[in-house]
């Protein structure tokens, strides 16, 4: 029985029981899959952290665009800044979830991959050390019981095999005495082996008794053996479920917002600003400023002179009226020409500067450019229209009013009036449209 022991051999496993041999390996395989739940958590925490990045950038991506379409919208006042406040809060937001996914990354993430470092050591011939350790531990303690198993299931197969064997001889006696053919010889030799059976079922059951004894004896060790090892196992797991118990936690606090004081902070102003909106306050600043309210150059008789040589363009009094002026022009560098426009973008102030004269586009102005059947006015200065010439634009230029054209650098339209004072062209687009644009923006095809 001195040979070499090999657990896979000879044994039958019976029962699921961690006591049976070789069912300790589901206890070595348990740190195998500690390291790999640790690359699973860390992959996890990774994933949340790309999901809060990109809700961070479409929260700042939806606040810029949003708060362009308000503020070149129609709405005006205490609402335009409450809704406005909506832009503000996402964007503020979409900080404090930038710092979530720096704090999962960069704490959280980077804790478990310096504990996994730390906890589980890889061996030159792969697997690792902690493995190794403990599939040792669990084959030393095993070794001598299994071995003792061993010689039980041998002797028990013998014992079983010798009942048999004593069974066959009976029969075979049995059926002797009732065959006249049979010799007296003969039927001496068959009593002769069902003594000899008998003999071999109390040898071997003796046998099977002792080794089972012997196995009886050797199980206190054995348990005790197994029990130590696998609390070594236990230990080593104890460690890792507490890591990732206080991990999942430092994840939870810098996931929970709620108890982020500038988050709250974020929510009380948006509903400070909600609840500052008063209609009132914006009718009245309607009322005063695109309504009854306005100033009015209400007409009066003039009497002729000759200093009235002209009127004021269309075009002219428009942008003179709006402040618009053309600035920093340099037709052979590469900085786009500016267009200095006297407003910001609030809806508040883009729409306070207005002609307080009357309007060419009315059909009773005497100094209109065109009379109501089309002929020119003797007025002005320039009656004869320019020829019309294909242009290229140089830079790309938004219109900022309806009668203002929108165009792209390198597209091509049709200017249809020369340059006036104001440095303003008229032109018309390929589809159609016809309007004003600065005329060093664009030039002429060759």
């Amino acid at each position: 029985m001195s040979g070499s022991y090999d657990d896979s051999i000879g044994v039958e496993v019976s029962s699921d029981s961690f006591w049976e041999v070789g069912n300790y390996k589901r206890t070595v395989k348990r740190i195998d899959d500690g390291h790999r739940l640790c690359n699973d958590l860390m992959n996890c925490i990774h994933e949340r952290a790309r999901i809060e990045k990109v809700y961070a950038q479409q929260l700042t991506e939806w606040a810029k665009r949003w708060k362009q379409l308000v503020e070149k919208g129609p709405q005006y006042g205490t609402v335009e800044r409450a809704w406005c406040a909506f832009m503000s809060e996402a964007e503020k937001v979409s900080e404090l979830h930038l710092e979530v996914k720096g704090s999962l990354m960069n704490e959280d993430f980077e804790k478990i991959k310096n504990w996994q470092k730390e906890a589980f050591h890889k061996q030159m011939m792969g697997g690792f050390k902690e493995t190794k350790e403990a599939e040792d531990g669990f084959r030393k303690a095993q070794k001598p019981w299994a071995k003792k198993l061993k010689e039980v299931e041998a002797a028990k197969k013998a014992y079983h095999a010798a009942c048999k064997e004593e069974k066959l001889a009976i029969s075979r006696e049995m059926n002797s005495k009732a065959d006249p053919a049979l010799n007296p010889e003969q039927l001496k030799k068959l009593q002769d082996k069902v003594e000899r059976s008998k003999q071999d079922v109390l040898k071997m059951k003796e046998k099977y008794e002792k080794s089972l004894k012997e196995l009886d004896n050797a199980t206190p060790q054995y348990m005790e053996n197994m029990e130590q090892v696998f609390e070594q196992c236990q230990q080593f797991e104890e460690k890792r479920l507490r890591f990732f118990r206080e991990v999942l936690l430092e994840v939870q606090k810098h996931l929970d917002l709620s108890n982020v004081a500038s988050y709250k902070n974020i929510y009380r102003e948006l509903e400070q600003n909600i609840k500052t909106a008063d209609a009132v306050e914006d009718l009245r600043w309607f009322r005063a400023n695109q309504g009854p309210g306005m100033s009015m150059n209400w007409p009066q008789f003039e009497e002729w002179s000759a200093d009235l040589n002209r009127t004021l363009s269309r075009r002219e009094k428009k942008k003179a009226s709006d402040g618009v002026t053309l600035t920093g022009i340099n037709q052979t560098g590469d900085q786009v020409p500016q267009l200095n426009k006297h407003s910001s973008v609030s809806s508040y102030e883009k729409n306070q500067s207005y002609p307080t004269d009357w309007s060419d586009e009315e059909s009773n102005n005497p100094f209109s450019s065109t009379d109501a059947n089309g002929d020119t006015n003797p007025f002005d200065e320039d009656t004869s229209p320019a020829m019309e010439v294909r242009v290229r634009a140089l830079y790309d230029y938004e219109g900022q009013e309806q009668d203002e054209l929108s165009f792209k650098a390198g597209d091509e339209l049709t200017k249809m009036e020369n340059e006036d004072e104001q440095g303003w062209c008229k032109g018309r687009l390929d589809n159609g449209q016809v309007g004003l644009y600065p005329a060093n923006y664009v030039e002429p095809i060759q």
